[in-house]
């Protein structure tokens, strides 16, 4: 597969490609519009400020990278349950190798290496197993969140306090003024972006999740590109959990990553990439995860019980998908 060196034209391509998709721009602006007015209601400050737009990164952020890899797997045709799972592993597990090593890169390494050999093996089972991915998907959450309640015996995996102020930093700490979590995101985003406007390997996963068989035909090596798929998801996983660990520096195996794949699902819906495959832009999964995080504070402004939560997005996904079934 011949995926082109990253230069200044490329990301100068992607950023056009990614400010090209009006309609998603459009629906972030209202939804910002909508903010500023409850906010104004109920709490009577300014919404657009410095503080409130870097904190909608930072919330938004860790689900946000998990959410550019579901957006490769839906663009495909195909599904992942297993995200808030692999989380929860990866990241129990990294503290527990930044304990031992006391070294920050080794943990980033074995987050990156866990996460990537987390979805090659989904990649594998679907591929060469010839198992559909909501079973894999489904079965790899089970396990996944399994093994990591059985290590830490119901108890949490804390930082270490010899390390706990250089961990912390890299998820809390600021560049000029900028979250480190946002400078994550966005560039995930940017490399992301890349790889499905400017090499062969985005078109493939588009053709695929447009007609598996007639991509097939056309000479695509199929269950190569599936594999690739779930590996590249895996690794954004293993930096999500190295993020999150980063975060909370206490990671709870029976909590940690819930609902992560249904942020992420929800994300890639309302960013308007088709649930059937063939079809989608990585801007509208990164503005995606922003409307969910403008829409969750509304929700707070308002009054809303946090429990309901749930309900609004999958109410906000199935919205999406009739959209989309009465655009085609």
């Amino acid at each position: 597969m011949n995926i082109p060196k990253i230069n200044g034209k490329d990301i100068k391509g992607a950023w056009h490609n990614i400010t090209s998709n009006y309609s998603h721009w459009l629906s972030f602006i209202i939804l910002v519009l909508v903010a500023i007015i409850v906010n104004r209601i109920f709490l009577a400050q300014s919404f657009l400020t410095w503080s409130n737009i870097s904190n909608l990164f930072v919330q938004g952020a860790i689900v946000g990278i998990c959410a550019m890899g579901m957006s490769l797997i839906i663009s495909a045709g195909m599904i992942d349950l297993s995200v808030g799972a692999v989380v929860a592993f990866v990241s129990g597990m990294g503290i527990t190798v930044l304990n031992r090593t006391e070294s920050i890169f080794l943990c980033l390494l074995f987050c990156l290496g866990a996460g990537m050999i987390a979805g090659l093996i989904n990649g594998l089972l679907v591929t060469k197993g010839k198992i559909a991915p909501f079973i894999v998907t489904l079965a790899s959450m089970s396990a996944w969140r399994s093994v990591i309640n059985q290590l830490g015996q119901g108890g949490p995996f804390t930082v270490s306090r010899t390390m706990y102020a250089s961990f912390r930093h890299i998820a809390a700490g600021k560049v000029l003024g900028i979250p480190n979590l946002m400078l994550f995101f966005i560039a995930i985003t940017i490399i992301t972006a890349i790889l499905m406007s400017k090499t062969k390997f985005g078109t493939y996963v588009y053709a695929i999740g447009s007609n598996q068989q007639a991509a097939r035909l056309s000479g695509i090596s199929v269950d190569r590109v599936k594999t690739l798929i779930f590996t590249y998801a895996g690794t954004l996983y293993g930096l999500a959990a190295f993020l999150l660990a980063s975060r909370l520096t206490s990671i709870q195996a029976a909590s940690a990553g819930s609902g992560y794949e249904m942020d992420a699902i929800a994300a890639v819906a309302i960013g308007g990439t088709s649930m059937d495959g063939g079809r989608g832009k990585i801007i509208g999964t990164f503005l995606g995860v922003l409307m969910l995080r403008i829409i969750s504070t509304v929700l707070v402004m308002a009054n809303v019980p946090p429990f309901l939560n749930g309900l609004v997005q999958g109410i906000i996904i199935i919205i999406a998908v009739l959209a989309q079934n009465r655009k085609k």
